[in-house]
């Protein structure tokens, strides 16, 4: 019996890494449920909120203000890591017009973010270039989760409302005015945000 559940546990992590929406997360981008009344949950709320980068310098989304933000969480040993190549890309493309790619690690979803902040650099910078700025692993569910992804995840929520971070690599697009534009699932390549970005900056 104990085998069997551990078999069925290993077929659902395999089956979420490579087909996210099976856990009810959209294989679209949804827009948010933003308010246009000033001071409304997830307007310029996302620049209230601090976070450690992986040198363990703290960093203020203040300073971002002004900037068009692509956030996701991130993992080195997922089906969907590949996708650093695409993340970085819309870096190298778009940083000079405004945009700002910010990277999260997370181990939450089947142990695929197991290294510390050191490896996860050494690791993002060898395999795939990355330039564009990492921070310090989190957790994006859960009672401990960062207040950033708490404020995220409620006002833009995935498919049927459910506003848990269903994989890695779930983004996230935030305009110039700090507002939660939409929510895109771990399956929508970097390259398909391309024109909603186009389109903020």
């Amino acid at each position: 019996m104990k085998f069997k559940v551990k078999l069925a546990i290993a077929v659902l992590v395999l089956i979420g890494c490579n087909y996210p929406f099976a856990f009810g997360e959209s294989q679209h981008g949804i827009a948010a449920q933003k308010s246009k009344k000033k001071g409304d949950k997830g307007m310029n709320q996302v620049y209230t909120f601090k976070a450690n980068a992986l040198d363990g310098k703290e960093i203020s989304m203040d300073r971002y203000k002004g900037h068009v933000l692509l956030i996701v969480n991130t993992a080195s040993k997922c089906g969907f890591t590949p996708q650093y190549t695409g993340l970085e890309e819309l870096h190298k493309k778009y940083a000079s017009r405004g945009l700002d790619v910010l990277g999260f690690p997370c181990n939450q979803f089947g142990g695929q973010e197991p290294g510390n902040s050191t490896e996860i650099g050494e690791f993002c910078q060898r395999n795939y270039g990355v330039d564009f700025q990492m921070f310090e692993k989190i957790d994006v569910n859960g009672p401990n989760a960062h207040p950033l992804y708490k404020m995220l995840t409620a006002t833009a929520p995935g498919i049927l409302h459910t506003e848990a971070i269903k994989w890695n690599f779930t983004k996230f697009l935030v305009d110039r005015e700090g507002g939660i534009v939409k929510r895109y699932g771990p399956d929508v390549k970097p390259e398909a945000i391309a024109a909603d970005i186009e389109k903020l900056l």
